[in-house]
Order: C-alpha cells, then structure tokens, then sequence
C-alpha cells in the first residue's frame, strides 16, 4: 500500500525534529503543509516567499535529507507559495479574509532538485507563522560604543538623548530621535553606540541597523521579485530601527512611500527609531511633507563641528586606547591644526603613527608638523551642491526658486545645466543625487546637461563666457 502525502511529510518531520531544537522547527517546520506527492515529487505549501528563501538559505541539507528518507535517491520537493498581492492596513490581524482573489499560477519547469510554484490570495500581512520567532542579525558595529564616544558642547544633546533612549527604547518622548549634522562629525557612531547600549541592557529586542541606500535598494528587490508584502512584514518586525543617512530617501517617492507605512507601524506600536541625516529635518529637500511631519514628532539633535578641548580629548583617548605615549603640546598642535571634523582629526593621527612606525622615527613636533602641512593640504574643503546653485544663481541674477523650477525658458534652462555641470565636476554626488537637488531630475538629464554644456562651450563664445567665469569663482571660492 502506497504511502499518503501525510504520512510521507510525518515521517520528515520526524527526521527534522531529531536535528534542530524545538524552537526552530515551531517556528519553520511546523507551519509548512503537505499538498500531494506524485512519484517521488513531493509539494508543500509555505507562507511567503521570504519564508521559501530563508528555508532554502539555511535549512535546504536538512530538507533533502528528510525526503530523500521518506521518498528514496532522486526525491524532488516542490514549495507553493503563498504570496500576498494586497495590502490593506484596515485588516483586524484575526480576521478571516475571502478567497475571491484568488489566482493561480502552473508550477514552472524547472530542472533542479527544489522548484516552486506561486499561488496568490488576500491574505492578512500581519500574520506570517514563525517570523516573529526570527532571530536577526542587527548589523552593529559592537566598537561603536558610548565609552568612547567623546561628549563635548558640539554634541551633548545628542549624545545625553542617545543615552536615554538606550536606556528606555520607546519610553521616552525622543521617539524618532533624528541626529543630524555634517560629514564625519559621528552620527554613524552614536546611532550604533545606542544600537550597542539597548542591546546590552534588552537582549530580547530585536535592533536593526541599515543604511537608507541599502533599505532603498531591498525596496527595490522586493517590487522585482513580488516580495513587497514581506519586505513590510519584515521591517514591521524590529523593535528598534536605525537608518543612516535618511536624507538618501530623497526624490524617491516609492521608497518614501513604503518607509511611511513602516514608520507609522513601528511608531504606533511603541517601537523606537533612530534616523540620521547630513542637515535638519526644515532642510530635507525632495521629501513628502506627510514624513517629514513624523521626523518632528521627537526630537533632533544636531552634532557640530567639535571644539578645541572635545579635539584634544578626542586624540588623547584613540592614543590611551592604542597605548600610545605622546606629549601633549604635540596632541594639542594636532587638534588646532585639523578642525573640519572628527573623521579628519582620527585620519591625521592615524597617518602620524603610521609614518612614524613605518619608518621607526620617533613622534616628534617636526615630524608632526611636516605630515600635518601635507594632511591640510591635501584636504580641500569639497564644494556643495546649494553653494554651486548659489553662485550660478548669484552669477545670473535670479532666484533659486527660478532654477529648480519647471519653467524650459532657454536661460533658466542653461542656467540649471551649469550648475548639474559643475555638480559633477566638483562634488563626489551620484548623478541621481545631482539631479534631485536641481529639480528633481533624474540620472538621464544630468549627463544630458554635461554632454550640452561641453557642446557648447566649444562652439558658443558667449557660453564658453559663462563656464570659464563660473569655474574661476567656484576655484577661488
């Protein structure tokens, strides 16, 4: 007599539940359902895609190893997917939903030892079996702590919240807590401190740390691969969320769009985020009103460029933590020299004990003053994109409105051109970023904007005029 599909998938289970502890197999084996067994092809259904991929990324040994026990050599398991193709926030979590929308698709052909099929229904995106058991990895960076966090004036706020909210996440009124502030001033630093700190003190929290590049470019996978609802569900999940660099969502209405249903569930459900950004919330350009509203519910804490005293006491601590002896006239020469941030504070110190273990020479006033002269110089402030516009716009006589406007008038046009042409030229900004902060255009028109302003300066006196102006006061700026 012939075994039933059920007791084919028993007898798997069983094997499965001799090699992972209870935990595990409550929370990925146990929800997984037999379909139909057709020779020595076994079909079970699972509940998203992201649970088919988790599976096949940690777990797929085991399962062919249980089948191919039940089933003999050659045994095949094939997965239906249940994949959600709506999404409605209105949905009571315990809600039966209607099978009306119900769609699906003929398994593809697939020469491999694992295929798959797809099958759509509306189903409630709240409730995936096992996610909620998930163990994830929170993307810290564990030497990014308070301890050595330096505090100074420059960023004390900030530094006083962070620990505050490490402390209580979600219990405190700085719920989101934006830290914003220039290039390499330590907003990364203390955004993983307060990752470390709540770590440390609720190891049952789930803390996520993700760049708005990498959250963006996950966004964009899921819409690829049908998978939004999980990308949702999974972010739904965290108890504390951490994006770096927010103002990378700018321009990018759809990925503002999905990261406003996340906020809002986080928000709503007590869980704390981190956001931080390279200016304040007032000065986000290409961002819906609706999420920068929700940036201002809690608090933002700018981090300034660091004093003389924070400077000094930022060196001596990388130099105790190295075990490194250095006078301290030579410590405070260092500090007065470099002054534009902490990234080029640590990065000049780091350059000085190279040299001087390298080459075996003693950290000396005039060895640290030759590698300083050179530091500084090879330094230069990098230009911005608001002050490129600022002079173009200065240069033309008309507003900044003007410029990122709309209006395809031959000299605002030009004008707009320039300013993408010499964005290019003179900042390391992508192109799609260029193009965001001139209008709102895409990666396209700004390398259209460079090939017509190149095409022109060789052929239109006048115009050649305007590049060769620009450039002498942008150089000399």
């Amino acid at each position: 007599m012939s075994k039933t599909v059920g007791t084919i998938w028993n007898e798997a289970l069983e094997f499965i539940k001799d090699n992972v502890d209870e935990q595990c197999y409550e929370t990925w084996f146990s929800t997984i359902k037999p379909i139909k067994i057709q020779g020595i092809v076994l079909t079970v259904q699972v509940p998203s895609k992201f649970f088919y991929e988790y599976l096949e990324e940690n777990y797929i040994s085991l399962l062919k190893a249980a089948i191919t026990k039940s089933l003999g050599e050659g045994a095949k398991l094939v997965y239906s997917i249940v994949m959600e193709n709506s999404y409605d926030n209105n949905i009571p979590p315990t809600m039966k939903l209607p099978s009306s929308g119900r769609r699906k698709h003929k398994p593809q052909s697939v020469n491999m030892p694992v295929a798959i099929t797809n099958e759509k229904s509306i189903k409630n995106p709240f409730v995936i079996p096992g996610l909620q058991k998930l163990n994830i990895d929170s993307q810290l960076n564990p030497n990014y702590t308070f301890d050595n966090f330096i505090e100074g004036d420059c960023n004390r706020l900030a530094r006083s919240a962070g620990l505050a909210v490490g402390k209580s996440p979600g219990g405190t009124s700085f719920n989101p807590l934006m830290l914003y502030g220039g290039v390499g001033l330590g907003k990364t630093h203390l955004a993983h401190s307060i990752g470390v700190e709540i770590k440390d003190n609720y190891p049952e929290k789930t803390v996520l740390y993700v760049s708005a590049e990498k959250f963006t470019q996950q966004f964009i996978d899921s819409i690829r691969n049908n998978s939004k609802n999980d990308f949702v569900h999974f972010y739904q999940m965290i108890d504390v969320l951490i994006i770096d660099d927010v103002q990378s969502f700018s321009g990018k209405e759809k990925t503002q769009d999905v990261f406003f249903e996340i906020f809002n569930h986080l928000h709503q459900n007590g869980k704390q985020i981190i956001l931080t950004s390279d200016r304040a919330p007032v000065e986000l350009q290409g961002m819906e009103q609706r999420l920068l509203s929700r940036f201002k519910w809690g608090l933002s804490a700018d981090l300034q460029k660091p004093g003389l005293e924070t400077r000094v006491a930022i060196l001596g601590k990388k130099l105790y933590n190295d075990g490194i002896e250095v006078e301290q006239d030579i410590v405070e020469f260092i500090a007065y020299s470099i002054n534009s941030n902490v990234r080029e504070l640590e990065g000049a110190l780091i350059s000085i004990l190279a040299q001087s273990s390298l080459n075996k020479k003693q950290i000396t006033m005039e060895l640290v003053k030759s590698m300083v002269d050179k530091f500084v110089k090879s330094t230069t402030r990098e230009i911005s994109i608001d002050f490129i516009q600022k002079v173009v716009c200065d240069y033309f006589d008309m507003p900044l409105e003007l410029l990122k406007s709309k209006t395809r008038k031959r000299e605002i046009v030009q004008a707009r051109q320039l300013s993408m042409y010499f964005s290019k030229q003179l900042t390391k900004n992508s192109l799609a970023s260029i193009g965001q902060q001139c209008g709102n255009k895409d990666h396209a028109t700004v390398l259209h904007a460079c090939r017509t302003v190149n095409n022109l300066k060789e052929t239109d006196k006048r115009f050649k005029t305007y590049v060769d102006d620009l450039q002498k006061r942008l150089t000399l700026a």
